[in-house]
């Protein structure tokens, strides 16, 4: 997984230089910018995954480059953890009210800071997920809500049981199903199916997403126990 990046907005060199080592050593790519008119330049190429921006800045003040960020619709997404100085509780609620995720006030420690980093980017990719209800994989994509399967870019048309049987294997990845869980989880009490069914089914999944059918390395059988999806990148 590629490092996050994080544009650092601070005009205050001496601490902009501490924070950025702070969280280069936990790993984290860091640009370092010193005032908010050259910022919101900056923003017109592609967007960080998280902004830490000082409210007291040259230029343009942090308070009106927060409501720019989350007024545009390619970086309204990116979370900002304001910097400021001052004590008045206005300006954090201001900030916040306009869609800031979080703050911290000066002088703070480089360690608050990336705990606070780490706390945003955790919930971001929580709520992320959960909003998006989606499954990727190497090249396999699902979105359940959608019904939509793609490899690569190449959309995969399935039929309501291959789809899921699909689902319902890539939701429990790793884990060996027999016939008989698979005919309980998928088919239900709908109607009396046999349980070699549940092959002619699984033979048509594989044609449908498996590159090598010969040998097929998603949806493997496990012999004398049943079949599992395997995960290309394990978690």
């Amino acid at each position: 997984m590629s490092a996050k990046k994080i544009l650092l907005i601070e005009d205050e060199k001496d601490i902009s230089d501490l924070i950025a080592f702070h969280l280069r050593k936990e790993g984290y790519t860091v640009e370092q910018v010193f005032d908010g008119d050259e910022a919101w330049k900056r923003l017109k190429f592609p967007p960080p995954d998280l902004i830490i921006l000082d409210l007291m800045l040259p230029g343009m003040n942090g308070l009106e480059l927060t409501r720019l960020i989350k007024g545009r619709k390619d970086t309204q997404h990116i979370p900002i953890i304001m910097v400021t100085a001052k004590g008045e509780e206005v300006d954090k609620v201001i900030g916040l009210e306009m869609g800031a995720d979080d703050y911290i006030t000066k002088p703070f420690s480089a360690r608050e800071l990336v705990a606070r980093v780490r706390a945003v980017l955790r919930r971001l990719r929580y709520e992320d997920s959960k909003e998006k209800n989606v499954f990727k994989d190497g090249e396999l994509f699902i979105d359940y809500d959608l019904c939509e399967v793609r490899i690569g870019e190449r959309p995969v048309e399935l039929g309501p049981m291959e789809m899921r049987l699909l689902f319902f294997l890539t939701q429990h990845p790793n884990r060996v199903y027999n016939r008989d869980k698979l005919l309980d989880a998928v088919w239900g009490d709908e109607t009396f199916v046999e349980p070699r069914t549940v092959d002619v089914h699984i033979s048509r999944l594989r044609r449908a997403i498996e590159a090598n059918k010969e040998d097929p390395c998603r949806i493997v059988t496990v012999r004398g126990m049943g079949y599992k999806y395997v995960l290309e990148k394990p978690p």
